[in-house]
């Protein structure tokens, strides 16, 4: 069984669908970069993660590999930044020795899936969220966790029990679009 529902994969991943880059896109409000591929994926099976390329084709690097798109769950942690729940994750790190070294291991894990698609001088050591010392991003490291899957980071895991979102739940504005793209062509 898979540690969050609608699927966790790490790299290498499949291609995105013209359907996926379509979802994403309309999540985003704008085109889809870089997108090498889907993270996570809601129960319905639109993407909630997607994995980005970490150069952008013009040029511009860019070290969120894994980034949340998922519009509940992008709203679910702004919710929680604005209520004040990072220092409080921070002071985690400084008072659980076995949580920082968990949090430093996510910080491994992401720049070795990230560098599967490249390296980037000018990101070098950079994950995201503010790993492997600081608590920055909720959604970075809540994208990281539901990519990964429960256990790897503990900083995006207790961001995913704290919210009101849950990856149970879909909340899709068009359940399973990204899927009906596949259904099409094998029918």
């Amino acid at each position: 069984m898979l540690p969050y529902p609608g699927g966790v994969t790490t790299p290498p991943f499949p291609a995105p669908t013209t359907a996926e880059l379509a979802v994403v896109s309309a999540q985003l409000g704008r085109p889809a970069r870089g997108v090498v591929g889907v993270a996570a994926r809601c129960a319905c099976g639109n993407p909630t993660v997607v994995a980005t390329s970490p150069r952008l084709a013009d040029g511009t690097p860019f070290p969120t590999f894994y980034y949340l798109t998922h519009p509940a769950a992008t709203a679910a942690m702004s919710t929680l930044e604005a209520a004040h729940v990072m220092p409080e994750l921070a002071a985690r790190l400084a008072d659980d020795e076995d949580v920082a070294a968990a949090y430093v291991t996510a910080h491994e894990v992401y720049l070795a899936d990230r560098a599967q698609f490249g390296e980037v001088p000018e990101i070098d050591g950079i994950s995201a969220g503010g790993m492997p010392t600081r608590v920055k991003c909720l959604h970075a490291l809540a994208g990281h966790a539901l990519a990964a899957g429960a256990g790897v980071n503990p900083i995006g895991d207790e961001a995913l029990v704290r919210s009101a979102w849950s990856p149970d739940v879909c909340r899709c504005v068009d359940p399973g679009a990204a899927l009906r793209e596949d259904e099409a062509s094998s029918a």
